[in-house]
């Protein structure tokens, strides 16, 4: 028996949309064939969501296919005919033999996919970013006649301008982050270990909301006293306490799609300190995103942001946020003063404005948003509030 062609999240017309858009940015370079190896631009060219990155393998763009080839570890070839619109024949799987192997590996086997297709001729472009070093080396000393070309976000920057589709099970994911974080506040309590509170976050996360399940577990972030000066930390075998203040920022998952959400809790009465700051950023954040349309820059929204909670005695020295999609992090915008990206409509951004000011004191607050023709469309709906306990 074979396995079976799993139902598809997005049709083929969607994926050979996005492929059009990576193609014609290929014949831009002049180049041929683009080797994708950035697990997130797989999964946005092919659906393939298996977590097999930790071995190597790379999609083939070729500007003479409709479909690409997708090269995986034999053992995951399954999973890649499962997942993807890929018909079987463009699927191809390198023997168990290049794994664990010090002296050839997985790009091995690309190298030799691209000789034997003819695909080296009329230059190649690689993600350089994903690649590791000595595998880069390989590519060019195995192709010397290869002319080869960086496209390290070739993909990432076509994915930030998203669908309607995928708008769509955005809005899912940040339904999921709502009850997740409104989940948070039902369970965090004294006595209350910060494992068995997260348990119930997760399982929250999972079971999804509004009849969608989740589909994955994005990082999970929890700062509590005395931690709240720390940021990228997850939670302790500590319990909550009486007086604790509690950072925390998720995110829901909807089949790969992903919108995160911070907000702040208070063990008790919050402290002036931490109602000041939390006046503050609540006012510049409704600035940022009044800033927030088409024409306007990455840049715009932040000195908003800045200006704003400047005016109450606070600065903030991390950017304001960055593009969100697939997975977390797009990686090619920030919301920072000096990023002069421009806006467009169906980009989605976190607009992440945790503020670590000394290190046993910090706080959070963001969104997840969309631009449209007008403005800002806020995903996430949690009340921008200290939640207290």
């Amino acid at each position: 028996m074979t396995v079976a062609k799993g139902p598809q999240v997005f049709p083929r017309t969607e994926y050979l949309r996005r492929l059009a858009a990576v193609k014609a940015e290929m014949v831009k370079r002049g180049i041929e064939t683009l080797v994708v190896t950035f697990d997130r631009s797989i999964n946005y060219l092919t659906g393939y969501t298996a977590r097999s990155a930790y071995v190597p393998q790379a999609l083939v763009v070729s500007v003479q296919e409709e479909e690409p080839s997708l090269n995986l570890r034999l053992m995951d070839v399954p999973a890649g005919i499962h997942l993807t619109f890929l018909e079987r024949n463009k699927i191809i799987g390198y023997p168990e033999s290049l794994v664990g192997n010090p002296e050839k590996d997985g790009y091995d086997a690309v190298i030799d996919f691209l000789q034997e297709a003819n695909l080296t001729n009329r230059g190649v472009g690689l993600e350089m970013g994903q690649l590791p070093a000595r595998a880069a080396e390989n590519f060019k000393k195995r192709l010397p006649a290869a002319r080869f070309v960086d496209c390290t976000h070739v993909v990432t920057w076509i994915r930030v301008i998203k669908s309607d589709l995928e708008i769509a099970l955005m809005k899912e994911a940040a339904a999921i982050a709502d009850a997740g974080m409104l989940r948070a506040a039902e369970v965090i309590r004294p006595g209350v270990h910060e494992a068995d509170a997260v348990a119930e976050i997760l399982s929250t996360l999972a079971r999804g909301a509004n009849g969608k399940h989740g589909t994955g577990i994005a990082n999970i972030f929890m700062c509590s006293s005395p931690r709240t000066g720390t940021s990228h930390i997850i939670w302790s075998d500590d319990i909550f306490r009486q007086g604790s203040q509690i950072n925390l920022e998720l995110g829901g998952v909807r089949h790969t799609y992903t919108a995160a959400v911070m907000r702040t809790f208070s063990i008790g009465r919050p402290s002036d300190r931490l109602r000041r700051i939390h006046d503050a950023e609540v006012e510049g954040l409704e600035a940022a995103l009044e800033k927030v349309r088409p024409g306007a820059t990455c840049s715009d929204v932040a000195e908003a942001f800045n200006r704003t909670i400047g005016k109450f005695g606070f600065q903030k020295e991390s950017r304001c946020g960055y593009g969100i999609g697939i997975d977390w992090n797009e990686a090619v915008t920030s919301l920072k003063e000096g990023d002069m990206t421009v806006l467009k409509p169906n980009m989605t951004f976190h607009l992440m404005l945790g503020n670590w000011i000394d290190e046993d004191f910090g706080y959070v607050l963001s969104e997840t948003f969309r631009v449209t023709e007008s403005g800002a469309d806020v995903l996430t709906r949690v009340p921008r509030q200290i939640f207290e306990i």
